[in-house]
């Protein structure tokens, strides 16, 4: 996810340092920015990018945004972010990428709570437009308004949410069709395939086009105000994962990763799925262009991150 946003950075034009303590590790990051940068037709940008081994090896003076992309456990992002505080500038914005924790639980003890922000991006991060710029109970409006406005200058759909509720925006979309999407397999009523097919080939597929607000304008709200009337008592509304998910998490089928999940796989299996996942998006942005921001040009971007 970090060389993905970086990635992401540099198509923006920005000088753009990615902090990796393992050797192995940040050895590959020049080779994922590059070949993340070529599907985005932005190649000639990766002088911008640098990789460091530490905290230690920036100049701090020089940093305005810093955005943190560590594993999801609230103590260490908490210590990292203490350690942030005393280096980075007073005005410099302090981001996490994290997905699950509050914002405000990740900033809990730092003095300048104000300047500290979610940037939730969505994997792969250069390939999926929307980034949620997320505000804390005591994060600054102005700050988020300017993060705001400088993800749209690096190409991105930034959308401001303006309480810390868990999920943020779009994970509480998704979840909410996820758990109704369970349900019905658990139910009987349909395979895992079906309900795929159902969203990519359905009204997933009209989403490129018009989000679910906008697609009830597009057929008339008295029309789907009728039909929630009549779907909503029987929708699916536990408090707790599926027992058809989470009794595959209790048996170690995570999915890619172990092998099995509600599919099998092998690892020819694995590369032919994330090339087609791949290209899918690729042509999604494709089909998108028009409608997305424009890049900011190096004269108008001086931002470090």
């Amino acid at each position: 996810m970090g060389a993905d946003v970086a990635v992401v950075l540099c198509r923006g034009a920005c000088r753009t340092t990615v902090i990796e303590p393992d050797a192995d590790r940040a050895a590959k990051v020049p080779e994922r920015v590059r070949e993340g940068l070529i599907q985005l037709g932005a190649a000639q940008h990766l002088a911008r990018l640098s990789v460091v081994s530490s905290l230690d090896d920036l100049d701090w003076d020089s940093v305005d945004l810093v955005i943190e992309c560590i594993p999801e456990r609230l103590d260490i992002k908490q210590a990292l972010f203490e350690q942030l505080e005393q280096r980075a500038r007073k005005d410099a914005l302090l981001a996490s990428n994290s997905s699950s924790f509050p914002i405000t639980a990740i900033a809990q003890g730092l003095q300048t709570q104000e300047r500290m922000l979610g940037l939730h991006f969505f994997m792969p991060a250069h390939l999926t437009p929307l980034v949620e710029v997320v505000c804390g109970e005591a994060s600054r409006m102005e700050c988020a308004e300017n993060l705001h406005a400088f993800m749209r200058q690096c190409g991105m759909v930034p959308v401001l949410v303006k309480k810390d509720l868990p999920g943020f925006l779009a994970n509480r979309l998704q979840h909410a069709l996820a758990r109704e999407a369970f349900a019905l397999i658990e139910a009987g009523i349909a395979s895992p395939e079906d309900v795929d097919a159902a969203v990519r080939f359905g009204f997933g597929f009209r989403f490129l086009a018009a989000g679910p607000v906008l697609q009830r304008d597009h057929a008339g709200l008295e029309v789907h105000c009728a039909a929630g009337a009549t779907m909503y008592p029987s929708l699916a509304a536990n408090k707790e994962p599926s027992p058809c998910l989470s009794q595959r998490v209790a048996e170690g089928k995570f999915g890619m990763k172990s092998g099995e999940g509600f599919f099998k796989w092998t690892p020819e299996s694995i590369a032919q799925e994330k090339q087609r996942y791949q290209r899918t998006l690729l042509a999604g942005l494709e089909l998108l262009k028009s409608e997305l921001p424009a890049v900011g040009d190096a004269a108008e971007q001086e931002e470090s991150a």
